[in-house]
């Protein structure tokens, strides 16, 4: 156990920010597009000028209350929107609508899967606010880009329950996994829809929260991982030095692998909020609740949960399976296809789904820069993949090369092996003639090779095995191939 680990306990909390996945932005009809030309996607309203009235997305304010739900928070019955003032060049306003005393939600809870654990995370609140414009630095001169200004941006503040780096990168893989499978954002952490700001303190076991550090715009899981180990070490040996550690917000440098100070730390009074006048509370009606309870879905740990049940999976395949919603909803539609009696693999017909996609079909779409749902590969195609191996038409080597065909030509299995006429050899008799035909070629090698089989030793049938193959165009069944092979030389010692 290190030092730090026994002298002091850490607290983080992390405030996590979500774009949310609309047409439009959160007050105003401009588009919301990331990529375009700068400053294109602005009008008025997301622009600051005076005289303009916002007006709230129906769309942003709907999954914003799905998310609260599927955080299990206590709804607001009125939600208020808030201005909070301060001055930053990528604010065209001056002030940012948000929410504070009446978010949408609070007191919330989500479970997240860390090691072999299921870890708990209390939410404090969950709150819709307009995201601010982007800063481009280059050497002295600094560049602003308001086409981000005002897209709809979900901040989700959790407690301080979290207690190393290497867990909260957990919580925030997990995180960005959960909101994909509401549909409500995308999680692309290089694009900026999924942002993450963390706090952390330390202090001594019953001596409850230290003096709280943030560190802020951390734009990778793992940024937030080094960054928050660093922060910790830092904080442990000024403790341990006897100095007082400072509230402040600080920076990661990634290029020196240390944080860095950006300003002191802000309280809430310093923004002054003060309600919003030109948007009325939002009350949700029973019906506005039903309808938001009516899209939830199963999240990533109850399916990772179920599948484990249902289908015997263990460790990272539960992982591989429910890491996107489409490749999970892709391996039960898989299976659903196969005869359930398949079960001479290991966990059956699920660990055979598994394998295919986690390996020959993993490395097609990484090739390909596709997802599932773009490529040619569908779950039935698949399943009649897997059922023509099963019945005996195909060994495994066949089947690699139709899985590559379908990727490349978007035709069905059975089709492509009548077509390439790849159909596995099965007759015995056609395979013996086969056999005997390449050791007739290979006398030499064909002699020795009685030899050692005699003698215990089958791995020269390697050598033939290939032959074989080569001379069947990869069509030899390779068990009847290897079991002939042995009655043909063990003929051949006496």
């Amino acid at each position: 156990m290190s030092s730090i680990e026994s002298e002091y306990r850490t607290f983080i909390g992390i405030e996590i920010h979500i774009q949310l996945l609309t047409n439009t932005k959160v007050f105003c009809e401009c588009p919301v597009g990331f990529g375009d030309e700068p400053n294109t996607n602005v009008c008025p309203i997301c622009l600051g000028y005076p005289g303009v009235l916002p007006a709230l997305n129906e769309e942003a304010l709907f999954k914003a209350y799905q998310v609260a739900t599927a955080l299990n928070c206590r709804l607001s019955p009125s939600t208020v929107f808030e201005r909070k003032n301060y001055f930053y060049p990528d604010m065209p306003k001056n002030y940012q609508i948000s929410q504070y005393q009446h978010p949408i939600g609070m007191d919330g809870r989500i479970e997240f899967p860390y090691r072999d654990e299921v870890r708990s995370v209390r939410i404090h609140d969950v709150h819709l606010e307009e995201d601010a414009g982007k800063m481009i630095h280059a050497g002295d001169i600094s560049l602003i880009d308001y086409n981000r200004a005002g897209t709809p941006l979900l901040e989700i503040v959790t407690e301080p329950d979290l207690t190393s780096g290497d867990e909260t990168e957990a919580f925030i893989q997990y995180f960005r996994r959960f909101v994909r499978y509401l549909e409500v954002c995308d999680g692309n952490m290089e694009e900026g829809s999924l942002r993450c700001d963390a706090n952390i303190s330390l202090n001594h076991p019953g001596h409850g929260l230290g003096t709280k550090v943030e560190v802020k715009n951390l734009n990778s899981s793992r940024f937030v991982r080094l960054a928050l180990n660093h922060e910790r070490q830092r904080q442990e040996k000024l403790l341990t030095e006897g100095s007082r550690i400072q509230q402040e917000t600080r920076l990661w440098n990634e290029n020196r692998d240390i944080t860095v100070v950006m300003r002191r730390k802000e309280e809430s009074h310093d923004y002054r909020y003060f309600p919003e006048p030109d948007l009325p509370p939002f009350c949700p009606t029973p019906d506005y609740l039903e309808a938001v309870h009516k899209k939830n879905v199963e999240l990533p740990l109850q399916r990772m949960k179920r599948f484990k049940t249902e289908f015997d999976l263990e460790g990272e395949a539960l992982s591989f399976l429910t890491e996107e919603k489409s490749r999970a909803v892709f391996f039960e539609e898989t299976l659903a296809l196969i005869p359930k009696q398949k079960s001479s693999a290991e966990n059956g017909a699920a660990g055979e789904v598994y394998r295919w996609l986690s390996g020959d079909v993993l490395r097609h779409l990484n090739r390909s820069h596709l997802g599932l749902e773009a490529s040619f590969l569908t779950p039935m195609r698949l399943a009649e993949l897997i059922n023509l191996i099963d019945s005996g038409r195909i060994h495994g080597k066949i089947a690699k090369q139709i899985l590559h065909a379908v990727f490349e030509e978007d035709k069905d299995p059975t089709l492509l092996l009548e077509e390439k006429g790849l159909e596995q050899i099965t007759n015995p008799l056609e395979i013996r003639s086969l056999v005997q035909m390449v050791i007739a070629q290979n006398p030499a090698a064909a002699a020795q090779a009685a030899a050692q089989v005699t003698a215990g030793e089958n791995k020269v049938l390697g050598f033939f095995m290939g032959l074989v193959m080569k001379a069947s165009s990869g069509r030899s069944d390779p068990q009847l191939t290897q079991s002939i092979l042995l009655e043909e030389f063990s003929k051949r010692s006496k």
